[in-house]
């Protein structure tokens, strides 16, 4: 029977000292079409390990359900990495932060103000429980003694960033074996005292997040784990980028450099990330130390295998680096091929106040977000007001567009601070609220907040209470479609003329390309401003105009021969009602 464990210095495999040379690849954030193509790649630099995270919000999006298809498929995607011949390393959190929308933990979960997020809270690890026995229910049977890869499953993630609640991770540590988990459980931290200290257990296998001076880090890890392998089980050879910043690339050379080092120190390792891939729909998280930033869709991470899998200077550095260390495989993966190039004029349009998709409830106060159900995406509220004056709300989270009668009066952004807006003197009627989610926040205290419209909502000091509010319904198209098909087609003849004319938003627009075959397409949409974009109805996630990244990837699974939809959810307007499709990505500039 296989066997996996931690002896005095090394991993031992089947008894035998054994190094783990891993990438983290999230399933949930390629196309399941292409996991076996990433994976394969994966071992192809050099790599025998395969990590990825599991995101609970995901998974569960309401309590007792426990999501599995698609991109959501772990047992698929664990059985891939052993198809190739590789090994798996799973870290179910329940926190993961990963860039991720409240760093996977689901929002009923977070929106229960009564529970105590991360910590040895009854009512929250009744409910990891239940996470737990799903989870694990697929990871068990693939453990390597089983003949499955998996060889190490993570508890907790960076812990001692956030607590050290001890009862906790003893609870989860007892949790996980009581689920038939065997094989060697880690732990995770930056190799700073404090965190390596209270992020873990002395029966629990500590490991170090980093990206830079590694032998110095190295040693500070060694002194709380002194016995066993030494494992950077981060290695942040990249990094992720937010709104309105520039796109992170690090030295390809100075990453393959800290690999070498880790390396020659006789480490094993777990490259975070080798292939990022892409926060669709509204999956990305956000940070705020001081000043809310949202994550951008992109999550290429600038790792060795670039958001559309093609293979980067880093690939191969790193490959050379592993090659002085293990067995590399003869076979190199393709570099990249160009893109088709398309111009698309999106002949159909209609505004947002045209689409049965706001489900609007009555409250006699300022609700959140979480009161009427919007977990994600946008969101409207609305009141009726007799005068003009300063219109002032606790707090925004995250954009609001503020419309009165229809017309748009101001924009509060959270960025910004802002979150008071002086309304013309005299004015009154319908004020609207159009308020986008821009992502939970992932890391540090204010994990799993409240969205939407913060109270107190106050028009020049008097409270503001009769509210109508809802989700904006973004889920099923078909409404959005029945609209867009009544209304007028844009006749655009052979110039394109009338669909390059502005268009006023909040607003859908939509149109039709042709493809020969399935391929890697990159939207660019220059002219536009805030929204989303949707092929064949998959949601590809946010655009901004801010940047940093200038095109969207589209997955060759969404796409197919013959006739395509593109429809684009505009919330300022745009110049023009067309859009492009470049050659080659484009993320944008990587300096200030």
């Amino acid at each position: 029977m296989p066997s996996f464990s931690i002896g005095d210095t090394d991993f031992l495999l089947d008894g035998s000292p054994y190094r783990v040379l891993s990438g983290a690849l999230h399933y949930f954030r390629v196309h399941p079409d292409q996991w076996s193509d990433r994976i394969r790649k994966a071992r192809l630099m050099g790599l025998n390990t395969i990590e990825t995270y599991v995101p609970w919000n995901e998974h569960s999006p309401t309590r007792g359900e426990f999501r599995t298809s698609g991109n959501l498929d772990l047992a698929r995607f664990l059985d891939l990495v052993h198809a190739e011949g590789m090994h798996a390393i799973v870290r179910p959190g329940p926190y993961i932060c990963a860039e991720w929308h409240d760093g996977g933990l689901p929002s009923w979960l977070v929106s229960d103000q009564s529970i105590v997020l991360r910590s040895h809270d009854p009512a929250y690890l009744e409910a990891v429980g239940e996470y737990l026995d799903e989870v694990y229910e697929i990871v068990r049977p693939r453990q390597i003694q089983h003949g499955g890869p998996v060889i190490l499953v993570q508890i907790e993630n960076e812990y001692g960033a956030y607590g050290a609640d001890k009862d906790y991770l003893r609870r989860l540590t007892a949790l996980t074996r009581e689920h038939g988990i065997d094989v060697p459980l880690t732990t995770v931290d930056q190799p700073i005292d404090e965190m390596l200290e209270h992020g873990s257990l002395d029966e629990l296998h500590r490991t170090g997040s980093f990206g830079s001076r590694a032998a110095e880090r190295l040693a500070t890890l060694r002194r709380f784990q002194p016995t066993g392998p030494l494992m950077c089980s981060e290695f942040w050879c990249g990094w992720f980028d937010s709104w309105g910043e520039i796109h992170h690339v690090t030295s390809a050379e100075d990453s393959a450099r800290e690999l070498d080092e880790m390396l020659a120190a006789g480490a094993s390792v777990n490259i975070y990330m080798f292939h990022g891939g892409t926060n669709f729909a509204f999956t990305s998280g956000a940070n705020d130390k001081g000043t809310y930033r949202s994550i951008s869709t992109s999550y290429d991470y600038d790792a060795p295998l670039a958001e559309d899998g093609t293979p980067t200077e880093k690939f191969w550095r790193f490959r050379e680096v592993i090659a002085k260390y293990a067995p590399v495989p003869d076979e190199v993966p393709a570099e990249r091929t160009d893109a088709p190039v398309l111009e698309v004029d999106l002949d159909r349009n209609a505004s947002l106040w045209q689409m049965p998709i706001i489900a609007a409830q009555r409250f006699d106060h300022l609700p959140v977000a979480a009161e009427f159900g919007s977990t994600r995406g946008f969101m409207c509220y609305s009141t009726r007001i007799e005068h003009g004056g300063l219109l002032s709300f606790g707090e925004v989270r995250d954009r609001a567009q503020v419309f009165l009668d229809g017309a748009l009066v101001g924009v509060l952004d959270r960025e910004l601070h802002e979150r008071v807006l002086p309304l013309p003197e005299g004015a009154g009627g319908e004020l609207t609220v159009l308020v986008e989610n821009l992502g939970g926040v992932n890391y540090g205290s204010r994990l799993g907040e409240a969205k939407g419209l913060i109270a107190p909502a106050t028009l020049d000091g008097v409270p503001l209470t009769d509210w109508t509010a809802g989700a904006v319904m973004l889920d099923d198209l078909d409404p959005v479609r029945a609209v867009l098909a009544a209304g007028p087609r844009i006749e655009t003849g052979e110039t394109g003329v009338e669909a390059a004319a502005p268009l006023s938003g909040p607003v859908f627009a939509s149109g039709v390309f042709t493809l020969d075959e399935p391929t890697d397409l990159h939207i660019e949409l220059p002219g536009w401003n805030t929204g989303i974009v949707r092929v064949n109805g998959v949601n590809l996630g946010r655009y901004r105009s801010r940047g940093p990244q200038r095109t969207h990837y589209v997955p060759a699974p969404v796409v197919r021969a013959g006739e395509n939809e593109i429809l684009v959810f505009e919330t300022v307007g745009a110049t023009t009602a067309a859009v492009r499709f470049a050659a080659r990505p484009d993320l944008g500039p990587t300096e200030a």
